[in-house]
């Protein structure tokens, strides 16, 4: 039967059968069973990070990379300065795996050389950066105030400061070495990481249990240590994994225009200065296995720092 207005009616309950109901028998311990293993933050953002498929990629590429920079020079059986004039330029073959040079080096070794030096540089580095900034970015965060403006106008200075610039000065005085890129890259690195980490202790020092611990007396570095800095470490991860890649395209730039790295020493940036003028006369692989692992590196580690961001915002945590 329809109503006036053309819709059936639902059912009374009087009018379904009982067949189409079946008791679902009491299991106390399936009422007590979690649906959902609980999951800490760490374990959730894990989680989450396998799921992009794309951070996970960059992830594998780094630790290939990682493990290739220990073992690729200690398994080719060519020393990564000898040169051997007679079988330069050889194509890449099953006895050169990447060719060789003007020199006759070996490309394959020369190349897991300079990931070494680009790894280390770009991981010395960006810990320093974090170190300083989470110092620095820490201590203005929380005290606020006066402290807080004279250091900020600090940073706002060394902003204004073309950091190229300080970098190109520092190793014309103090002469190109390892030593000098690392300090060259950290002079001024460090102050994209200090504003983060002062914005995210602007915002978490006015919690509940941080205010709990202020009025039981806790020092300021116990505070920092156990409360602030915990909970600020999903963004200096991510600002860490994005500073390591531009300490490594520093580096391998400076070689080239030849103030990092000095030839014979392997780097990628020597390696791609060296390969200039072999480019012209048609031997490719001088030029294109460094080119492509800073080009992949710098790569891996953007697609991986992009993952993490979105792993570790508790925004997306379900």
């Amino acid at each position: 039967m329809k109503t006036a207005n053309g819709i059936n009616p639902a059912p009374s309950s009087s009018s379904i059968p009982d067949e189409w109901f079946t008791l679902k028998e009491k299991d106390k311990d399936a009422a007590e069973q979690v649906a959902r293993p609980s999951l800490s933050y760490w374990q959730d953002a894990w989680r989450r990070l396998r799921q992009n498929k794309m951070a996970m990629l960059g992830l594998i590429f780094l630790i290939l990379l990682t493990i290739m920079a220990i073992l690729g020079p200690i398994l080719s059986p060519y020393e990564v300065n000898t040169q051997d004039r007679p079988n330069q330029y050889q194509l890449p073959s099953s006895e050169h795996w990447f060719g060789t040079d003007a020199a006759g080096r070996d490309v394959f070794t020369r190349t897991w050389y300079g990931a070494r030096i680009s790894l280390f540089v770009g991981l010395v580095a960006a810990m320093i950066d974090v170190f300083i900034g989470i110092i620095y970015g820490g201590i203005s965060g929380y005290k606020g105030g006066r402290t807080d403006n004279v250091m900020m106008r600090i940073i706002e200075i060394l902003y204004g400061i073309p950091s190229l610039l300080v970098t190109i000065l520092l190793l014309v005085v103090l002469g190109p070495s390892l030593f000098t890129i690392i300090l060259a890259l950290t002079i001024t690195g460090w102050v994209g990481m200090a504003r983060i980490v002062r914005g995210q202790v602007l915002q978490i020092k006015n919690y509940e249990y941080v205010l709990a611990s202020q009025s039981f007396g806790g020092k300021t570095s116990r505070i920092i240590r156990k409360h602030l800095l915990p909970n600020a470490m999903g963004p200096i991860i991510v600002q860490m994994t994005l500073s390591v890649p531009t300490a490594i395209f520093a580096e391998a730039f400076l070689s080239f225009i030849g103030l990092g790295i000095q030839s014979p020493y392997a780097s990628w940036g020597v390696m791609a200065n060296d390969s200039l003028g072999a480019i012209l006369s048609g031997n490719w692989w001088t030029l294109f296995f460094p080119a492509f692992f800073i080009s992949f590196t710098m790569f891996a580690f953007n697609v991986l720092g992009d993952g993490l961001q979105d792993a570790l915002d508790p925004k997306l945590r379900k």
